[in-house]
């Protein structure tokens, strides 16, 4: 991974504020920097899309601003900034292309519409996934639908890819084979990826970090490494669970569980420690869907 200490941030969002009735973005920030995977979590409805289409300048913001490779976002759709546009790579969890075309044809649509189109990729990449490039896109499946978009998103020479639940649909071999195109394509210089996904254990295999969000607010932004390799979750019984709260090796208002039928799942800052303090007690490795729903559901002591 580069050195991005020094460099502007690919991504940035800052404080991006958005009204509508019954729910805000609600002054969202965050960056993603060069070689960097962040991953985006939240249930549906939570905010999600909507920071995606603002940062890509879809939406007129009423508050705060964004900026792709150093261009705002509100600029991203005028003709001077066509050459930013063709460096970013975007997948919508919809099919957004004329379902009469044929696989070939999308191609060929794309070539005029890109000046860094590489033919060559796309075929491949058809090839690779799956595709037949004499189906129309209408006859598509939605993971094959994902697939395509996929390869479009992946055939223009793009700096940065913003992944709106990208895998959805798509079978684990296929997932496994996209994650490794992810994973490799931010290992060329200056490339980022932003991915949202219901699908947590794709992050949990490429992800550097990770953002929670949550009724418009972002909740959390971890290193994905925190989360998996040092949080952990012990599963107490209620006298354990008042004996570890009384024993001040977590503070206090950092005490986040959840009640169970058979006791009580307490989030764990670092999983070896409290190994140590407390061998009788179990503790499982934390996962992102574990620790979002503690942030999400679970009490606060």
């Amino acid at each position: 991974m580069s050195d991005t200490s020094s460099a502007a941030p690919l991504i940035e969002a800052r404080g991006l504020t958005k009204h509508y009735d019954g729910f805000t973005l609600d002054a969202v920030s965050f960056s993603v920097s060069e070689g960097e995977i962040v991953g985006f979590v939240g249930k549906n409805g939570a905010g999600k899309s909507t920071t995606i289409k603002a940062l890509l300048g879809l939406i007129n913001l009423d508050g705060g601003a964004g900026s792709i490779l150093g261009t705002p976002s509100r600029e991203l759709s005028h003709p001077a900034h066509t050459a930013v546009k063709e460096q970013i790579g975007v997948v919508f969890d919809t099919v957004s292309m004329p379902g009469h075309l044929r696989v070939a044809d999308v191609g060929r649509v794309f070539s005029h519409a890109f000046r860094t189109w590489q033919p060559r990729r796309f075929e491949e990449l058809a090839r690779a996934f799956g595709l037949d490039a004499s189906k129309q896109v209408k006859e598509l499946s939605r993971g094959m639908g994902m697939k395509l978009s996929l390869a479009c998103a992946l055939s223009h020479d793009a700096r940065v890819l913003v992944l709106d639940e990208a895998t959805a649909g798509l079978d684990p071999m296929a997932r496994d084979e996209l994650l490794d195109y992810l994973r490799g394509f931010v290992v060329e210089p200056g490339r980022a990826i932003l991915m949202s996904s219901h699908i947590t254990s794709d992050l949990e295999r490429i992800a550097d970090r990770v953002l929670g969000i949550d009724a418009g607010r972002i909740v959390f932004d971890l290193a994905k490494d925190e989360i998996t390799d040092e949080m952990g979750i012990a599963r107490c019984r209620v006298a354990d669970f008042e004996r570890v709260a009384a024993a001040g090796l977590i503070p206090e208002h950092e005490i986040r569980y959840r009640k169970r039928d058979y006791g009580i799942d307490l989030l764990v800052p670092d999983r070896f420690a409290f190994a140590e303090n407390f061998p009788e007690i179990p503790v499982d490795r934390m996962t992102i869907d574990d620790y979002l729903a503690l942030t999400l559901k679970g009490g606060v002591r």
